[in-house]
């Protein structure tokens, strides 16, 4: 079985033992990031490593691991994955103090650190054929979306709203607003512009995302406007679809009872979703 990176060892999963004390154990105080390789070959390595960088200095948390470090560690797990296609798993926790306290730690703790690799799933190409069903929910998750936190539990809630009504994904609408999905970016075809929400603190800086955009800039493919999407005017899009490292441009025929276009995966999606494609064999690394 692949080994896992654990607080410094490559050990077997089932030795990465974590103290009862762990604050992300204990309080989801932590943060991580999910990397992808497509064919033994990262992507976005560098833009997620970066995010990790960011979402531990905004909670206060030193990066353990030099830039360096982290690529040789990715690298490994790829190299020892069983499949060619590999979804890699980090997180950073606070760490293991003795006392149990709201407060940081003081001094700090060592943090906890792990990094693992699992086989990477595809999207079944039926779905991409006929697309897939979102659902809307209110979003109830806290102030600091852009942090990559594994404080989830409401992203979790909506995600299973979605499975118990046999949907991908659950598409989260604050005060009329629809943001982004449990677990994905969202994007809209309005009018013949491609509409996404901008960054801010209610919105997860997506790496596929922000590739995405990349690609549509430097090969001028659709125009963009980045600004959040009226729930009414979501349900008339002639196109949906969202992004996720591990799911890439997931077409999105049907929301809640509302058929999105003609009920199947428009040809803007169909267009970019093969643009990303070779643009993904041209940037991995």
């Amino acid at each position: 079985m692949t080994q896992v990176y654990f607080n410094g060892q490559w050990v077997a999963p089932e030795a990465a033992k974590v103290s009862v004390f762990d604050r992300g154990f204990l309080f989801g105080d932590g943060v991580y990031e999910v990397i992808p390789a497509f064919g033994r070959r990262l992507f976005g390595a560098v833009p997620h490593l970066d995010r990790l960088t960011r979402s531990l200095h905004e909670i206060g948390i030193e990066n353990p691991l030099s830039r360096q470090a982290w690529l040789d560690v990715l690298a490994r797990l790829v190299a020892d994955c069983a499949t060619d296609d590999v979804s890699i798993y980090i997180q950073v926790t606070r760490g293991a103090p003795a006392k149990r306290d709201h407060a940081y730690p003081n001094p700090p703790v060592a943090p906890t650190v792990l990094a693992s690799a699992s086989p990477l799933q595809p999207v079944s190409p039926t779905v991409l054929k006929s697309g897939a069903r979102a659902i809307t929910v209110p979003d109830l998750r806290w102030g600091r979306c852009d942090i990559k936190s594994v404080n989830l539990l409401p992203n979790i809630m909506a995600r299973q709203q979605a499975v118990a009504a046999g949907a991908a994904e659950a598409i989260l609408v604050r005060e009329g607003m629809a943001l982004e999905g449990a677990a994905s970016n969202l994007f809209a075809v309005i009018d013949e512009d491609l509409i996404t929400a901008p960054l801010g603190v209610h919105i997860l800086g997506g790496v596929t995302r922000q590739a995405l955009l990349d690609l549509i800039q430097r090969d001028r493919l659709i125009p963009v406007v980045e600004t959040p999407i009226p729930i009414d005017r979501l349900f008339d899009a002639q196109e949906v679809f969202v992004t996720s490292s591990t799911r890439d441009l997931l077409p999105i025929t049907r929301i809640n009872e509302h058929v999105v276009g003609d009920g199947k995966p428009g040809e803007v999606w169909q267009r970019l979703s093969a643009a990303f494609a070779a643009y993904k064999r041209e940037v991995s690394q």
